[in-house]
């Protein structure tokens, strides 16, 4: 007689943010696109690309999930803040 033994996979641990994400991206997948801004009052966008330890992404995308903000908006309104027009 043969003996069987089934294992037992661990679930894999899951990051709290991550999840949020992965939430809001199946959410902005059926949801409308926002209104278009008029060409007269769109500005032209550049993109930043920055290195940052992982814990202080971490850190900011969790902060801003628990407040339902967007990381990219924050991050635009910390550097207006710092760098006002002159």
């Amino acid at each position: 007689m043969k003996k069987t033994v089934s294992f037992k996979m661990p679930a894999p641990a899951v990051d709290p943010a991550d999840s949020w994400v992965a939430e809001r991206r199946e959410t902005a997948e059926t949801a409308s696109p926002p209104p278009p801004m008029p060409e007269s009052q769109a500005e032209p966008m550049k993109r930043f690309t920055i290195d940052v330890p992982d814990s202080l992404h971490k850190r900011v995308k969790t902060a801003c999930a628990m407040r339902g903000l967007k990381m990219a908006d924050v991050i635009r309104d910390m550097l207006d803040r710092e760098f006002p027009m002159a």
